[in-house]
């Protein structure tokens, strides 16, 4: 049976960093470069990290890459804020990531969407049954791009044993709230899509957000997330519009990522 702190259900009301994945001049990952980032962003007050999310490179990364990641992402960590590990692709290489997770000390797995376009409700719901049997314990974050798969499934996937939240990564604010009414009171419901959709998602009842922007500026999303927590959505509103042009550099470089790896 799943056990879930309360202080992971704390830390993922606050701000979950997506880490990048750094390379060397030879296109190997050099997670070691995360150094600066990670203390950089436990020191201005960001809330959780997240190996091998989106920001991360995620799907440009072999299974061992991705172990590499989250192995040194855990020790550059230190226990000092709860480790979220992504897991994800194929059902044996989220299962083998779920396991090498949980030996490196991961606080909880967030399972990515498949992007398989013609995978069933069903079939995801499965999907992510065999993952949680894999991470033997650990929480388990669901990581929702599409809300196609309708509001049955997800509600489906929120009853498996040891989901504690949902990353809700789709610019759909009412299909959020109708989720949360769904769901159960205990599961935390993140936004998804950073800072910018930070302000509609929360006041329909998200806590907290992504940001990949903590890797170059963590005091701006924490001053972010004051503001939404404090209600004041026009404080908020203000500190996103100016980080909006690294914002931008930030989705740019995400649109192009993995062409050195090509």
């Amino acid at each position: 049976m799943t056990s879930i702190d309360p202080k992971l259900r704390k830390a993922l009301t606050g701000i979950s960093g997506i880490l990048v994945a750094p390379f060397d001049q030879e296109d190997k990952v050099a997670p070691l470069r995360l150094k600066p980032i990670v203390d950089r962003a436990i020191g201005a007050g960001v809330h959780i990290l997240v190996a091998n999310g989106n920001a991360g490179e995620f799907y440009g990364l072999t299974t061992a890459e991705g172990e590499a990641m989250v192995q040194a992402a855990a020790e550059l960590i230190g226990g000092r804020v709860p480790l979220l590990a992504g897991v994800g692709r194929s059902i044996n290489d989220a299962c083998a990531l779920a396991r090498a997770s949980r030996a490196a000390g991961a606080s909880a797995l967030m399972v990515h969407q498949p992007p398989d376009p013609f995978v069933s409700p069903r079939g995801v719901v499965a999907y992510v049954q065999r993952i949680a049997e894999a991470g033997d314990g650990l929480p388990i974050m669901l990581y929702l791009r599409n809300d196609g798969i309708g509001l049955d499934a997800i509600e489906q996937l929120c009853r498996i044993e040891g989901v504690a939240g949902v990353k809700w990564a789709a610019p759909t604010p009412l299909r959020l709230a109708e989720a949360i009414r769904r769901g159960d009171p205990d599961i935390v419901w993140v936004g998804g899509l950073a800072e910018i959709w930070a302000p509609p998602l929360c006041a329909v009842g998200a806590r907290g957000f992504t940001s990949g922007l903590i890797n170059v500026w963590p005091d701006h999303s924490v001053a972010i997330h004051a503001a939404l927590e404090g209600g004041d959505y026009a404080r908020a509103n203000r500190l996103i519009g100016a980080s909006q042009l690294t914002l931008d550099m930030m989705r740019f470089a995400n649109r192009n990522r993995g062409k050195r790896r090509s």
